[in-house]
């Protein structure tokens, strides 16, 4: 988990420079939504409260590893990314936990799904508010097209997350409710 986050983090400051897509993008949304992938998978496998361990655990090692490796203090914006990056991180996971252990008994897709949508709509608008508001950045485009990718990746997160989920069970894990009922 932390090194996603410090991945997501160094890599939020780079917009993508390709089909004009600088003002709409930038190449930390393709790594953040595994965040999700592993909060969900932790909830599915050992529960809500393993999955908060987890993010604590992994938002202790993001931000240590933010401060340390890619945060240059002389430059107000990279203290902002740490700031929001921590914000958003611990809110949007703590709510992706709630909402997925709320809808864990549904069809097998719609916990991870929805939980992964509102998670990544909450830390977008966290985010780059807190990063990047009054800057001169465009933030406002710059968080949709990395909300429409991360909203894209969580639907592909699917995938790993039914065969991972799959394998865990088939390893002995089946004493727990949560995925014997999977």
């Amino acid at each position: 988990m932390g090194l996603v986050i410090i991945a997501s983090n160094y890599l939020v400051q780079f917009q993508v420079n390709h089909y004009n897509l600088q003002e709409l993008l930038t190449y930390g949304a393709f790594s953040y939504p595994v965040t999700f992938l592993i909060t969900d998978l932790a909830n599915r496998a050992f529960g809500k409260i393993v999955a908060r361990k987890i993010v604590y655990l992994g938002f202790v090692i993001g931000i240590f590893l933010t401060l340390v490796l890619s945060t240059n203090f002389n430059d107000f914006i990279s203290i902002r990314i740490a700031i929001g990056s921590g914000t958003a991180f611990i809110v949007a996971q703590l709510i992706d936990i709630q909402i997925f252990d709320k809808l864990r008994k549904n069809i097998w897709f719609v916990a991870p799904l929805v939980s992964s949508f509102v998670g990544s709509i909450i830390d977008t608008l966290l985010f780059f508010s807190i990063s990047f508001y009054n800057t001169g950045i465009p933030w406002i485009t710059l968080a949709f097209g990395d909300l429409l990718i991360k909203l894209f990746i969580a639907l592909l997160m699917l995938i790993p997350f039914r065969i991972i989920i799959t394998k865990i069970s088939s390893f002995g894990l089946k004493g727990n409710s949560t995925i014997s009922s999977f």
